[in-house]
């Protein structure tokens, strides 16, 4: 029997079993189920048994999937300003540590601040399928944090206790095959982010052939469906364009004869998880993995989109003054404006110097209102500690790479010998570990200042960062 499939009959049953043995004072009927849904959560939070929290925590989560848009969004500021932190009990405690800091003291006061609602969203996974609920609950919380920033005090109770429940210790690293179950690949189909995956045919090219591999994390209770998947091709040689690795009529070679594993698709599956940091784990268990499977593998790198480079040429194209431009690249960029300058040699060798060089700015020197690398995707790799080892321009050509980085892709280089010393560099200096080749297309006489970006740019920079289902590669 299916070990998922068991255990969720068994929860079933003592959460029908409570919901025989409760009796409780709430409203049954009513105008306003959001009232209902209240008291029940009143009633879940003094609740001390099992059958019965379990019971609760269902018919809550049950009545939430029922509830329209403005429901959902009435229920989230309940738990905003009717079940945070108990005033009177957090005042005492304060007053407490003030007279006598004893670690007793500080224990008393940290209880009291966490808010009701934290405890609460951890009896709401009492219920069945109680996390894939609150992962679907979140994904509609993070839809209303974009017109009430208010509701950020509930989403980081979310996202905090999503952090230990998500963790490394309970994440399962599983191979995606040809052969892994239809409605699982189906998923990876609807999922993948980064290079869409147009047919049953596309998907069986990047899975079946031996020198292809798919690697994905699943929680125990999502069991069916992927939090995070890597697809990796496997080489002889660095990729510079995706078109290689993609195509139908490529020849295979033998896993035994690669010396690179490629990683060029990351892909995050629940919106509800966006910001619970996954990628880093599953490069270095995928690494490991495939370290213990193929040992003439030495090179592990990525080829990577870079999504944030096209606004951030375009606000550098239209300043007055330039750190990263000069009037004469500002002259030759015009011919991106042509429609079909990725087509035409003469416009290529115009503008592919000038391009190179304001990436390597953008990604050295360049740096949003808060000092950050701008580009999500290099934030990541590099804070894992990977370097940035070689730009490549038209990499890829499809309409939303052209749009958002003029084809631009990049490979990252994961030297494990380098990891902690590159990493770091990254987070303690923000200092972007190169190859020496993409530091040279710099000029000398450029200057040294990084580049603050403008409002536009460091907003479309912090919209990336807050998450997208394409994660990177």
């Amino acid at each position: 029997m299916n070990t998922t499939s068991f255990l969720g009959d068994m929860l079933q049953a003592i959460t029908d079993r409570g919901r025989r043995l409760l009796s409780l004072n709430v409203p049954v009927d009513g105008s306003n189920p959001v009232d209902r849904m209240e008291a029940l959560c009143e009633a879940l939070l003094s609740a001390r048994g099992e059958a019965s929290g379990m019971a609760l925590a269902n018919d809550i989560l049950t009545a939430w999937r029922g509830l329209d848009p403005e429901g959902q969004l009435d229920f989230m500021q309940r738990l905003l300003l009717n079940f945070g932190p108990r005033t009177k009990e957090l005042e005492r405690a304060i007053d407490t540590y003030r007279k006598d800091p004893t670690p007793v003291a500080l224990l008393a006061l940290h209880e009291a601040a966490e808010p009701r609602r934290q405890e609460l969203i951890r009896r709401f996974n009492l219920a069945p399928n109680g996390i894939e609920s609150l992962v679907r609950m979140r994904e509609a919380l993070l839809r209303m944090k974009r017109d009430r920033p208010d509701l950020e005090a509930v989403d980081s109770d979310f996202a905090h206790l999503f952090s230990s429940w998500f963790n490394r210790g309970f994440l399962m690293l599983k191979p995606i095959s040809w052969s892994t179950p239809a409605d699982i690949l189906e998923r990876i189909i609807r999922y993948e982010a980064v290079h869409q995956i147009g047919s049953w045919e596309e998907l069986r090219l990047r899975l079946a052939p031996k020198d292809r591999r798919c690697f994905a994390f699943f929680h125990p209770q999502l069991a069916d469906d992927p939090l995070i998947f890597v697809e990796v091709a496997l080489t002889r040689e660095i990729p510079d364009n995706i078109a290689d690795l993609l195509r139908e009529d490529r020849v295979p070679i033998a896993d035994a004869e690669a010396t690179t594993a490629v990683f060029y698709s990351i892909s995050n599956c629940q919106d509800g998880l966006r910001g619970i940091s996954f990628g880093n784990f599953l490069i270095k268990q995928v690494v490991e993995d495939l370290k213990r499977d193929l040992p003439k593998l030495d090179r592990f790198v990525t080829l990577s989109p870079v999504p944030g480079f096209a606004n951030w040429l375009a606000d550098e194209r239209h300043r007055e003054t330039s750190e990263a431009l000069t009037q004469a690249d500002k002259a030759r960029l015009e011919a991106l404006d042509e429609s079909g300058w990725a087509d035409d040699a003469e416009l290529r060798a115009r503008v592919q110097p000038v391009l190179t060089a304001a990436a390597a700015w953008y990604f050295l020197k360049a740096r949003n209102a808060r000092g950050r690398v701008i580009d999500p995707v290099a934030r990541f790799h590099l804070g894992n500690g990977a370097r940035l080892e070689r730009i490549n321009i038209l990499a890829d050509r499809s309409p939303r790479a052209m749009r958002q980085s003029h084809g631009l892709m990049v490979n990252y280089l994961y030297n494990f010998d380098d990891i902690e010393k590159n990493h770091e560099a990254f987070a303690a200096r923000s200092e972007v570990v190169a190859a020496a080749p993409v530091r040279k297309l710099i000029p000398a006489d450029r200057g040294t200042r990084s580049l603050i970006t403008g409002a536009g740019s460091g907003s479309t920079s912090d919209q990336n960062e807050k998450g997208s289902k394409e994660f990177s590669a």
